[in-house]
């Protein structure tokens, strides 16, 4: 009965230390990267999100100013519209034709925008407005922070395709991660499109 119990004992152990020394070598670094590749993710359509959720009022309030564009307000309303009918799932994000057709369409409406941010230059009566400046000031912020979402994203699938690719999580990968593929980064689907648009309201 010792004999048994002390076997039990060194079998526990055995299985500790060969436990410690597997996360020690980044057994779990690609599921780890992967998850926040998921998150940052996340990230960047929840400010595509926010960016949808200020749109409406946005339009309602150059709407009130500017009746007579209405094909510029249209054109905004329609980019929305497509814009937040493609959603991308966790799966998607391995899917490069998907990705394309969902920044395509952010893209869109980030062109939709501009043009209608344009519009305020000819009404003076709606660069005063509180309402429309508040909005200006929100969507500029959201811009930005559209752009640090992506560039989180960026930088996360690095760290995650760098993981995969090198010693040892290669070998990792090849044993026991081989249905996780390398991702496809973001690209740019506009010129300059890491950049913010140029919204003036001088």
């Amino acid at each position: 009965m010792p004999q048994q119990h002390f076997r039990t004992i060194w079998q526990l152990t055995l299985l500790f230390m060969l436990s410690s020394v597997l996360a020690g070598c980044g057994v779990n670094n690609i599921p780890t990267y992967d998850e926040q590749v998921k998150s940052a993710w996340s990230q960047v359509e929840n400010q595509y999100q926010r960016r949808a959720d200020l749109i409406p009022n946005l339009v309602e309030t150059v709407k009130g100013f500017a009746r007579q564009e209405r094909e510029t307000l249209t054109a905004v309303v329609e980019a929305r519209s497509k814009a937040t009918s493609i959603q991308i799932s966790a799966d998607d994000l391995n899917d490069p034709a998907k990705m394309r057709q969902f920044e395509q369409a952010q893209a869109q409406l980030t062109g939709a925008l501009s043009r209608l941010m344009a519009v305020s230059e000819r009404y003076p009566d709606l660069k005063s407005n509180q309402n429309f400046l508040t909005l200006q000031s929100q969507l500029e912020g959201t811009e930005n922070r559209i752009a640090v979402a992506r560039r989180d994203y960026i930088g996360s699938i690095q760290v995650y395709n760098t993981e995969i690719r090198t010693f040892p999580g290669r070998i990792w990968h090849s044993l026991m991660y081989s249905d996780m593929p390398i991702r496809e980064n973001f690209e740019a689907t506009t010129e300059d499109a890491e950049q913010a648009p140029a919204v003036q309201f001088e």
